[in-house]
């Protein structure tokens, strides 16, 4: 097949390419190839003449549209190949690595997100005019039919995969209604599909838009859901929110918006692209025994996990089935290692601080010496700060309220960040005179507000009372 893509760059450069370099593919049977010399060009051999004709027929009305594609030279007399322009090799994904593996995202990573969220309108509803939708494959519109072939996509190659039971019936009848409340925002755009930062190269800094072969008529929230909660993308919530208003405001060039409709709306199209994402993880990588996609599992499950904290009403047994499925041992486990520990601890000063047993250091240690000290009277001194005496004689006071509404800012601020950044440890000490009262007072309180607050493990330790206690988190 390579004679072939010597022969189209020929036949564009007039003369034979010096080299022919495979490169990577992701997930597609697609295989690419560089052709260098007097002209670097991208060959692309395809494995479906439908395939390969859509993505021809898209590339040539987008870039009359004056969307940035790749525009292709020459294709087969078979359209079983084709030559294209080289974009280079920068994907977005890759331009945005050290924000998805922190979820610190730097002014740059963000600007790129920006660039390719707000070009986003213009490919579904520009490139929508005029567009002949009877070229899409395998389907021309977001309909009834293709989503339950995608719900059954994740039924059948991922569901039935993890071993977990459920009645299909009921199911089904989810599934349903899960189509119903999608086509409420049926509009005549264009689909992208597979909207996300490995199909968005970068060339000048700027986005230039890949693989949309598979895009079809359909409503623009799928495609905004599949870009921000993309399994590997990592982006926390403030920079998800950051990018929809961005996106809203150039949606608005087209039409406009109702945003706590479009908020509403885009919830469900999030579970049906998750949903859709593990169909194809399972496929590929239960199935096709492709590891990129085994290991891409516990970042969808994870979206999927944060999806329901709030309950999808609409459909009551998936969503009862999903919340076992994200509880499955399996994924648990896997959870567990990756999730957050927070240490608290109280402690006397006069026995030294506690050393942090992770090896991470650090943390915070609070000095509760100044607060009024209930040991300077003999009747706390049988009491220790969990006993309602200490309790009541700490709280009257008012110190040491004023003193833990501080050092609980501060530590919820840590703790919100750590979780996002996917850190394992944190360690919190409050140490007083024999930490006995106003230590143990505040490790108390604040190991119970954490857990509660921010659903995390929490082993507490009163050092000097020889007293340990974990609160866990809820999966």
């Amino acid at each position: 097949m390579t004679a072939q893509l010597k022969e189209l760059y020929k036949k564009v450069t007039g003369e034979e390419p010096v080299s022919i370099e495979e490169l990577p593919s992701s997930g597609s049977n697609r295989r690419y190839f560089r052709l260098s010399g007097v002209q670097s060009l991208i060959g692309v051999i395809g494995t479906c003449v439908e395939e390969n004709k859509a993505f021809l027929y898209m590339a040539d009305h987008f870039l009359q549209k004056g969307l940035p594609v790749p525009k292709v030279y020459a294709h087969a007399d078979d359209f079983m190949s084709y030559i294209q322009e080289d974009l280079g090799d920068e994907l977005l994904f890759n331009a945005i690595e050290k924000g998805r593996k922190t979820t610190v995202f730097s002014d740059e990573e963000k600007t790129l997100l920006t660039k390719a969220i707000r070009l986003l309108p213009d490919i579904q509803f520009a490139g929508a005019d005029g567009f002949d939708f009877n070229y899409c494959y395998p389907a021309s519109e977001f309909n009834s039919r293709s989503i339950l072939w995608d719900l059954n996509y994740f039924k059948y190659c991922f569901l039935k995969a993890t071993g977990l039971d459920f009645l299909e019936d009921k199911l089904e009848d989810d599934f349903q209604k899960m189509s119903d409340v999608l086509l409420r925002s049926s509009s005549a755009t264009f689909m992208y599909r597979d909207f996300q930062s490995r199909n968005v190269m970068i060339k000048d800094g700027n986005p230039w838009l890949i693989d949309f072969q598979g895009g079809r008529k359909g409503p623009f929230y799928y495609d905004v859901a599949s870009f921000l909660w993309q399994a590997k993308a990592n982006m926390p919530d403030s920079l998800r929110k950051e990018l929809i208003g961005e996106y809203i405001e150039a949606l608005r060039k087209y039409q406009p918006v109702d945003e706590h409709y479009f908020y509403a709306q885009l919830r469900h199209f999030v579970l049906f692209r998750t949903l859709q994402v593990l169909g194809a993880y399972g496929f590929r990588g239960y199935f096709e025994k492709k590891p990129h996609f085994i290991q891409s599992v516990p970042f969808a499950i994870e979206n999927l996990r944060n999806l329901l904290v709030e309950p999808y009403s609409e459909y009551p047994y998936l969503d009862k089935l999903l919340r076992e499925l994200v509880n499955m041992k399996q994924f648990t486990d896997d959870l567990e290692k990756r999730s957050l520990t927070v240490k608290v601890m109280s402690f006397a000063y006069k026995k030294g601080i506690p050393n942090d047993t992770s090896g991470n250091g650090g943390g915070y240690v609070f000095d509760c010496r100044a607060v009024n000290n209930p040991g300077k009277y003999e009747r706390y001194k049988p009491f220790t700060g969990l006993d309602e005496p200490v309790i009541t004689f700490l709280e009257n006071d008012g110190e040491i309220l004023e003193f833990l509404k501080h050092a609980t800012s501060l530590v919820d601020a840590s703790v919100k960040r750590y979780i996002e950044r996917g850190f394992s440890n944190l360690m919190i000490c409050f140490g007083c005179t024999g930490g006995q009262h106003r230590s143990v007072y505040c490790a108390q309180h604040l190991a119970e507000h954490l857990n509660k607050e921010f659903n995390v493990k929490v082993e507490l330790t009163h050092r000097e009372q020889n007293i340990e206690q974990t609160f866990k988190a809820k999966f």
